[in-house]
């Protein structure tokens, strides 16, 4: 078991250590952080979980940015229920973070700049024939066709945050909006 990194002693440098994590996963594509899991809730009831990019990562906002096609099972899933959970393990520092909030689903004018900034490779994601989910003949029965009109960011606002780190003694902190991000430690 790593020993305990003194960064997880402290509420406060705990809370910094996964927002610096976050921001890291979004500028270094080898960072932990860099592919969350997002967990979405179907409107049946179901939960859904798939791993995403992180493109955006702002603490003083507590906002996180992911990518994703309009016509996704994911998008669908928000606009019914717009809560959702982020998890992220990061094996080198034995930190499991958690994070519940908020999703507004952006496309068209707000998200142009965003747009403009993907790379053509990656553009091939949005827009895919049939949509994506959708069930086809073959494995690769469908059409990759870059369309902005199906280009979305989901700006998750963040609510709560969730802190496992496991040490000689584990050490887990929870974390919310509400009370302006004042730590609590819970029982790991």
């Amino acid at each position: 078991m790593t020993d305990l990194h003194p960064w997880a002693a402290g509420l406060d440098s705990l809370y910094d250590q996964v927002w610096l994590r976050l921001q890291r996963g979004v500028a270094d594509r080898h960072a932990p952080a860099r592919h969350p899991v997002l967990a979405t809730v179907t409107p049946g009831g179901m939960p859904q979980a798939r791993t995403v990019v992180l493109r955006g990562a702002d603490p003083d906002e507590a906002v996180l940015e992911v990518h994703t096609d309009l016509l996704s099972a994911k998008v669908g899933d928000l606009r019914v229920n717009p809560m959702a959970a982020l998890h992220v393990w990061d094996a080198g520092t034995h930190l499991q973070t958690r994070i519940e909030a908020r999703a507004m689903i952006l496309t068209g004018a707000a998200v142009a700049q965003d747009w403009a900034r993907v790379p053509d490779p990656s553009r091939q994601s949005y827009g895919s024939q049939p949509p994506p989910g959708t069930p086809i003949d073959d494995a690769l029965a469908y059409a990759k066709r870059p369309d902005v009109a199906c280009f979305a960011v989901l700006r998750l606002t963040v609510l709560a945050i969730d802190a496992v780190h496991l040490g000689p003694q584990h050490r887990r902190a929870r974390y919310t909006r509400e009370t302006g991000w004042r730590g609590q430690w819970l029982a790991p």
